[in-house]
């Protein structure tokens, strides 16, 4: 008996494995299937961004590998490459879209529980973002500088256990201060913004949802919050 199991196995415990069957029933997704399951290609993709593998041969050749520890992951065996190229293209993507939502909750639900030493007096949100590089003369809508393009995800983060609450998608020269400016943020709240950058102060909303949302430092960051038309500021 495996008492302790791999993070990999770790990970695989948050999905609940009746809650993904009644998905996979709801989309269909097993129609004219052999022996190639859903769960199998999950794990699969899975393991693909856990590991940073850039190929369908650096995923199959990967799970390979580990034969004796796949029963632990659910597997039977890794999968051929024809195979997972198959099941990607046709399969639909909404049922692991219902999975995230499945998981989001749950680890939500986690957080909740968990209790820390220090915390807000108001929910605490962080606003950052990161630039994912894409290649230019295949992605030549993303233009970003002459031999690159990129986009840019934003992501608005929960500091109970910093699950994602919203994303966007713009291209890579976007401005983290425009990208904050289209938001509407819910009154009472504290907002961080981890921008990285030298800007001097950055305003959401504020006048009209009663927040406001000021930039993290290198050296020093500060948070607003404001609740029954008072601003209250923290800095550390």
């Amino acid at each position: 008996m495996v008492r302790v199991g791999s993070l990999f196995s770790q990970v695989l415990r948050l999905i609940d494995r009746n809650d993904f069957s009644r998905a996979v029933r709801r989309h269909d997704a097993e129609k004219g299937a052999k022996g190639f399951r859903c769960w199998d290609q999950l794990v699969a993709m899975l393991f693909c961004h856990m590991a940073g593998a850039d190929s369908l041969r650096e995923i199959c050749g990967g799970l390979a590998t580990a034969l004796g520890k796949l029963v632990h992951l659910g597997l039977k065996k890794a999968p051929p490459r024809s195979t997972l190229s198959y099941a990607n293209t046709h399969r639909p993507w909404e049922l692991f879209e219902t999975v995230f939502y499945d998981v989001l909750a749950r680890c939500r639900d986690l957080a909740w529980t968990k209790r820390r030493r220090f915390r807000f007096n108001n929910p605490l949100r962080s606003l950052d973002s990161t630039t994912i590089d894409l290649c230019a003369e295949v992605f030549d809508w993303a233009a970003f500088r002459r031999t690159k393009g990129a986009v840019k995800l934003h992501l608005q983060l929960d500091h109970r256990g910093c699950p994602p609450c919203w994303a966007l998608v713009t291209e890579g020269a976007r401005h983290d201060v425009k990208a904050a400016q289209s938001l509407s943020f819910a009154p009472g709240r504290s907002w961080r913004w981890t921008g990285g950058t030298t800007t001097t102060g950055c305003s959401a909303g504020g006048p009209r949802t009663g927040c406001s949302l000021s930039p993290e430092r290198r050296k020093r960051c500060s948070a607003r919050s404001w609740r029954h038309g008072r601003c209250r500021r923290t800095a550390t």
